[in-house]
């Protein structure tokens, strides 16, 4: 099943048994993903695919890190609590990030493939991991762990 049917399903069963944690972030999501359909469309492509859908899924997650870092910054403990179950929310249909150690030990592997020496070759490092692991990895973390390897 589609990652798209899947949301939808989850948004349908939570507006039955009237989930009002789930059910908001949900019809964000499922919002995200028809403006992004139909901003596709425009361009004259067909359908998401399900990679697609994931960087919407990331790109919301990422803004709402950054509104949890605002408000705990201005003692919001309200709104933070509230961006906190909306990340836990969109997270349950990513795939799973793989743990600090993992990501070292993978970044390791691709500075050794791709024969990496430099601060300059740390674009060819990124391009290895993307090919192999783009929804697996969390790049922010990725970026700073290459950084301190190749340095």
């Amino acid at each position: 099943m589609s990652l798209k049917k899947q949301i939808e399903e989850k948004l349908n069963e939570a507006l039955k048994t009237k989930d009002k944690n789930t059910y908001p972030t949900l019809r964000l999501v499922v919002s995200a993903i028809k403006d992004a359909e139909i901003a596709s469309r425009t361009k004259g492509q067909k359908a998401m695919s399900d990679s697609d859908i994931t960087a919407i899924l990331k790109k919301m997650i990422k803004q709402r890190n950054e509104s949890c870092e605002v408000y705990k910054k201005a003692a919001r403990n309200e709104l933070l609590e509230n961006e906190e179950k909306e990340i836990r929310v969109i997270s349950a249909f990513l795939p799973k990030q793989l743990s600090d150690e993992e990501t070292k030990k993978l970044c390791q592997d691709a500075i050794k493939s791709s024969g990496a020496s430099s601060m300059k070759d740390m674009g060819k490092v990124m391009g290895v991991l993307k090919s192999k692991h783009a929804d697996n990895l969390d790049f922010s973390k990725v970026s700073s762990i290459i950084k301190e390897l190749l340095n």
